[in-house]
């Protein structure tokens, strides 16, 4: 039998290489920035207009302070984002930036004049000590390093992978490292971790994008890798 352990809590929310975007430029502004840039651009901009484009769930676990709330794969996004004034800038940003990127794209071609999107999202955001407000949900906190630590001390060898429900990277990854616990599962267990469900862990490895892989050995980070990457890369790179 397949021995994967999937870390559950009562508590979750919903959440795509790394789920993170690229900028492209065209009629008007377009632009990735990085969080630095993203943060002075904030506070010296006069009449932005911040919109988170993720879930409700995920806006109220923390969001960037002064943030409107429009899901971007919601069936209404346009004729939210409709209210918004296109001749002021719009600065957009997600988990990881790709579905921002989304958002931001979607403004151009709505003809928005000055569109800002940021680079990582707010996994790099918090990952760089940028504060956030908490909202009407419940904190979500999820395992500690302790419960990581005894975890990746279960096995010989154990591989942690960093996903989200929303992340396609991950759910294109995830039936490869299925198949090689299977392969592998004389000496190897696989160990999943919702990024969601886990936000203070992953802020405190200071993980700035998914899917992420960490490869322990007798409890010892040997291996790791942030993005997609195929088996053969998997096998070849961490010798199992």
């Amino acid at each position: 039998m397949k021995r994967i352990l999937s870390i559950v809590f009562l508590c979750s929310m919903t959440g795509l290489g790394s789920c993170q975007s690229t900028g492209n430029n065209g009629a008007g502004i377009n632009k990735l920035i990085a969080v630095e840039e993203y943060d002075q651009k904030l506070k010296t901009t006069g009449d932005v207009q911040l919109v988170d484009v993720r879930t409700t769930e995920e806006y109220n676990a923390g969001h960037l302070k002064n943030a409107r709330n429009i899901n971007v794969n919601a069936d209404d996004f346009k004729e939210q984002v409709g209210s918004l004034n296109k001749k002021k800038p719009v600065m957009v940003y997600c988990k990881s930036g790709g579905r921002s990127a989304k958002a931001a794209e979607q403004l151009k071609d709505m003809g928005f004049t000055e569109v800002y999107n940021m680079d990582g999202g707010i996994m790099k955001w918090q990952a760089a000590g940028k504060p956030v407000e908490a909202g009407s949900a419940p904190k979500v906190t999820g395992m500690t390093m302790a419960d990581l630590k005894q975890q990746v001390s279960k096995g010989q060898y154990v591989l942690v992978d960093y996903n989200a429900k929303w992340c396609g990277p991950c759910k294109k990854l995830s039936p490869i490292l299925d198949g090689i616990a299977e392969k592998k599962k004389d000496k190897m267990t696989l160990l999943k971790i919702d990024a969601d469900e886990n936000p203070v862990l992953l802020n405190e490895k200071k993980i700035e994008g998914i899917p992420y892989l960490e490869l322990y050995k007798d409890g010892q980070l040997v291996w790791k890798h942030e993005g997609f990457i195929e088996e053969a890369q998997i096998l070849s790179e961490t010798q199992l």
